[in-house]
């Protein structure tokens, strides 16, 4: 349920993750290498925390991006994600113009939080990192929102919690609904990514490992 925005407090969630503002990412790619294959969808969640504590979806946007030139794109990658690049409706935009307007709402959050700058929240966290730090690099984009090497990774923290490191099982294992027809869209995916997260997160708090002072801002 979301809450009432006088209940949000986002100095909280400054001091949860020293600092860091938890982002969720989760990208849909033309192959495994972040160098050579192409970045075709991305999508993030934006958490804000509750005047309990609890982390919660603040706000959810995708991009479908335009392959960058001279990238690969593996045709096994395109059956596996379900994508047609040729679809009309597909609406692809620059890769390059797609993240900077991706990045302006998680600085704005940043920055509203009081945090100091964002870390990536994936589910094999360091491939979906891995992507955006080459299309970073290839736009030229200067001002990144991500730590650059530092992640949350919700496959190990799904494993630790519910022995489970398949997105779809840990769901399952959560409680979390899950459509494996809708799997592998990156927004779809990044949602319930998002929610296993929280739910980790806010079980964690709720068991005292994330005692709230009563001194605390």
């Amino acid at each position: 349920m979301e809450m009432p925005e006088e209940l949000l407090s986002p100095s909280k969630m400054a001091t949860r993750f020293r600092g860091f503002l938890p982002v969720v990412v989760d990208v849909e790619t033309g192959g495994f290498d972040s160098r050579k294959d192409a970045l075709l969808e991305i999508a993030v969640v934006i958490l804000e925390m509750d005047f309990r504590g609890n982390i919660q979806i603040k706000e959810s946007l995708s991009k479908n991006i335009e392959p960058f030139p001279g990238l690969n794109i593996d045709q096994a990658a395109l059956e596996f994600t379900g994508i047609d690049l040729y679809d009309p409706n597909r609406m692809m935009e620059d890769e390059g113009e797609a993240l900077r307007e991706l990045f302006q709402p998680i600085r704005r959050e940043v920055s509203d939080s009081g945090c100091t700058r964002a870390i990536m929240v994936a589910h094999n966290a360091h491939f979906d990192l891995g992507f955006v730090n080459a299309a970073i690099g290839r736009n030229q984009i200067k001002r990144s929102p991500f730590h650059p090497f530092s992640c949350f990774d919700t496959a190990s923290l799904a494993g630790l919690t519910y022995g489970q490191t398949v997105l779809a099982k840990a769901c399952a294992a959560a409680d979390i609904a899950f459509d494996n027809r809708a799997a592998h869209s990156a927004l779809y995916d990044t949602v319930k990514t998002a929610e296993l997260y929280c739910k980790i997160v806010n079980r964690w708090k709720e068991l005292g490992g994330w005692p709230l002072q009563s001194d605390q801002p």
